[in-house]
């Protein structure tokens, strides 16, 4: 149940995302670096680290309770938006195709890390090893996906599309983390002393539906604002005063 929800969570981050991608593409200047932040939180912190760690909270190990370290989880929901918001604005501002591939190559990278870094933050009876194959296949996943979803972001307009650029990108963006945690190999130990951390709802649960809430926010604000068409329509309108203006 948990990775139904978790898909649907990268579906929304993502669908949210690129709405606000689309109006990024009609504005310029500091309201352009505005939608693209907007969308950075969208797609890192709810597509991204949100699905990670409801995901999470589905996973359990054979004779160990699992505990968070809560700064380290902090930390990893930094990353997700910030690598994110880099790729972003690379794209957003860039103007040769090149940036697409160093803004999906930094930015999946980045999304890669964030994993790791999350699942590093769990504290339990044994050690985690990793697979470097897989690993190195997690990477590979998650680059391809966020090149793929910075073109999304470049060259999705129509609602329709975007709905289907967000159900790929949430198949990619959960298959980079199962194939992540297929990765991760515990090796169990005697309990020696009480683990340190908090449990998975107590740290996890708030900073979800905090996330959640933002999104709820961003969308609020993506319903009542004008869309792209209108965006560049009101733009070419003011050119086209100031112009006038400028010609008296």
């Amino acid at each position: 149940m948990t990775a139904v929800i978790a898909y649907v969570a990268s579906v929304v981050g993502s669908a949210l995302g690129l709405l606000c991608t689309s109006r990024a593409r009609a504005a310029v200047g500091s309201e352009r670096a505005r939608w693209l932040a907007l969308a950075a939180v969208s797609i890192g912190g709810t597509g991204i680290w949100v699905m990670h760690f409801i995901a999470m909270l589905g996973s359990e190990v054979y004779g160990t309770p699992l505990r968070y370290n809560a700064p380290v989880t902090i930390l990893s929901m930094v990353l997700a938006i910030a690598v994110v918001a880099v790729g972003m604005f690379v794209v957003g501002f860039g103007e040769r195709p090149v940036w697409l591939f160093v803004g999906g190559a930094f930015t999946g990278g980045g999304v890669a890390i964030m994993h790791y870094v999350g699942m590093s933050a769990i504290n339990l009876f044994g050690e985690i090893h990793y697979d470097p194959l897989l690993v190195a296949a997690s990477v590979v996943i998650a680059v391809v996906a966020a090149t793929a979803a910075l073109w999304a972001t470049l060259y999705i307009r129509a609602f329709g599309a975007v709905v289907i650029a967000a159900l790929i990108m949430g198949v990619a963006v959960n298959g980079m983390h199962h194939v992540g945690m297929f990765a991760a190999h515990v090796m169990p130990h005697d309990a020696t002393s009480g683990l340190t951390g908090m449990t998975g709802e107590s740290l996890l649960l708030p900073m979800v539906v905090g996330i959640t809430f933002v999104t709820v926010v961003t969308l609020a604000i993506v319903a009542l604002s004008p869309n792209a068409r209108e965006i560049a329509e009101e733009r070419a309108l003011q050119d086209r005063i100031a112009r006038a203006t400028h010609f008296r």
